[in-house]
């Protein structure tokens, strides 16, 4: 029973599917596409061959016809459920005859570049090169790989890098790159796309290094150019020429990014241009494109000119300390040397050597030479503080005069060999500073003279009252005065005694070391803001 009901039922079946048969005759519908970058050949006109399914639903076969171009390709199958012919078979007709070594046209091909920045990973002086991440498209025409008359069931075909391999590129590549490779992720990353009207679309994911032109005299207010240049590497301008997008409809470099930015660098400007050079072989096409990273010196701000400004200000602090503190002051200006240049060095040791002067070489040979113009002072005050001190011990060693705490002597009053005529049994009697010792001439009772012309000298002598040798208490009033007279009196050559104070940095001199260190409290501040304002209007412009 079973048996006769499936065989009732192949009988419907089949009855049926010769029912819906039919001739395959007239005009296809006129295939054309529109896209943005390309507008697809010519309209074509599908004919059939007249053959007709048979009567158990097997495949028919037709022939396409190219009425523009008067091509008579060989049968295509189109299976009976529509049509549109399959990639599949587009893929495997194209492939059968294609040669691989043939450029596509006797008069040249267009291959127009596009590129997309997808990252700048890293861009190192050292070194002087850049690593970034980019997509690269090619797109050029390929007369042998139209398919337009084959009816296609899509507009376009997506293939991968294994057909790419068998079909004719223009072998691109990028001429002063140090390093360059299509990314694996985990397979190649190539994208293929053939149109209808034999359009070629292709596209690399490529991590490439390139070279940079680094100028060091702005540092750390500089900026870096970077370039990469892609040419047909087996092809001059006669065969492939190549060539940037048009710029009018979209831009030939675009960054998939808004803003690109590395810890020193922030890319500011790109741009793309093009340029013929000439080879021995011929006139090659170089599309190049060109990048400008400025370097973000915050960093440097912080870590070099900051403490510099502070290395600075703390040598100043030693013109405050005066000519006592020697030792303290030799240490500041020693420890400021030694701060700026191991921060100098800190920075340098990450740059390469470069012959001519950095902006940041200019700061701080700035600051070590205020630095050292310091330890100069510094110096020179340790000079007057020691010749004083030479001076004051010599002329307590010959006067026997005191001397405060400072080293300066104290002033008294000066006694030199007189002779003073006394009516005396012993005849005359010489007296002088030989019996002095270390104890300076004073005479208490000298003041009951009322000798006017020793007006302010009273003050001074009345500081020294000592007792005195026996010999001078025995000289009359009048031997007194005449002694003391000798003493206070001043020098015949006023002009040769200042001349001499001069050289021998008396405490007494206009230019002693309290005079110097006022000067420079208030000239290295005012040099240094000088130098300041003249640096930066001269770098930030």
């Amino acid at each position: 029973m079973k048996i006769l009901v499936n065989k009732f039922s192949l009988a419907i079946f089949i009855s049926t599917i010769s029912f819906t048969s039919t001739f395959i005759k007239g005009d296809y519908p006129q295939f054309e596409q529109t896209n943005d970058h390309f507008t697809f050949g010519p309209k074509m006109n599908y004919h059939n061959d007249d053959r007709e399914y048979n009567s158990k639903g097997k495949k028919g076969m037709y022939s396409l016809k190219d009425e523009d171009n008067n091509i008579d390709n060989d049968m295509i199958e189109v299976i009976d459920t529509g049509i549109c012919t399959s990639d599949k078979i587009i893929i495997e007709k194209l492939l059968t005859s294609y040669k691989t070594f043939k450029t596509p046209s006797e008069l040249g091909v267009d291959v127009t570049v596009e590129v997309w920045v997808q990252e700048v990973n890293a861009l190192h002086e050292i070194t002087s090169d850049f690593d970034m991440d980019i997509y690269v498209t090619e797109i050029w025409n390929d007369e042998a790989l139209k398919y337009d008359h084959m009816n296609p069931c899509k507009y376009n075909l997506s293939l991968n890098n294994e057909v790419l391999e068998q079909i004719w590129k223009p072998n691109t590549v990028f001429i002063n790159s140090k390093a360059a490779h299509i990314h694996r992720s985990p397979f190649l990353n190539v994208f293929l796309m053939i149109y209808p009207n034999g359009t070629v679309w292709v596209n690399y994911r490529v991590q490439v290094k390139g070279p940079c032109f680094n100028t060091f005299q702005q540092f750390p207010f500089d900026k870096t150019q970077c370039h990469l240049t892609l040419e047909s590497f087996n092809y001059n301008n006669q065969e492939v020429n190549m060539k940037w997008l048009d710029s009018t409809t979209t831009p030939a470099l675009v960054l998939l990014k808004e803003k690109i930015e590395l810890p020193d660098f922030v890319l500011t400007n790109y741009s793309t241009h093009l340029e013929e050079v000439n080879y021995p072989a011929g006139t090659w096409n170089e599309l190049t494109m060109s990048f400008i990273f400025s370097r973000r010196y915050g960093w440097y701000i912080l870590q070099a000119y900051i403490p510099t400004y502070l290395t600075i200000f703390i040598s100043w602090i030693s013109f405050c300390l005066g000519a006592k503190m020697i030792p303290a002051r030799t240490m500041l200006g020693v420890n400021s040397l030694l701060a700026l240049t191991f921060q100098f060095g800190n920075i340098m040791r990450n740059l390469p050597r470069v012959a001519y002067v950095k902006a940041l070489d200019v700061w701080m040979l700035a600051c070590l030479s205020f630095v050292f113009c310091s330890l100069l002072e510094l110096a020179i005050i340790g000079g007057m503080a020691s010749s004083n001190e030479k001076i004051a011990s010599s002329r307590k060693k010959q006067n026997g005069h005191p001397s405060n705490n400072n080293g300066s002597i104290v002033h008294s009053p000066r006694v030199c060999n007189h002779v003073i005529k006394q009516d005396s049994p012993h005849g005359i009697r010489r007296y002088g500073t030989q019996g002095l010792g270390n104890i300076s001439l004073v005479v208490n009772d000298i003041f009951f003279l009322g000798d006017p012309r020793l007006g302010k000298k009273h003050e001074t002598i009345q500081r020294y009252k000592s007792s005195v040798p026996e010999v001078y208490a025995n000289m009359s009033p009048i031997e007194r005065t005449l002694l003391l007279e000798t003493s206070i009196q001043k020098p015949k050559n006023q002009f040769y005694t200042k001349f001499k104070n001069y050289f021998v940095f008396e405490e007494t001199n206009f230019w002693n070391t309290d005079v110097i260190d006022h000067l420079s409290i208030m000239g290295f501040p005012l040099l240094f803001v000088l130098f300041n304002i003249i640096y930066w209007a001269y770098y930030l412009s």
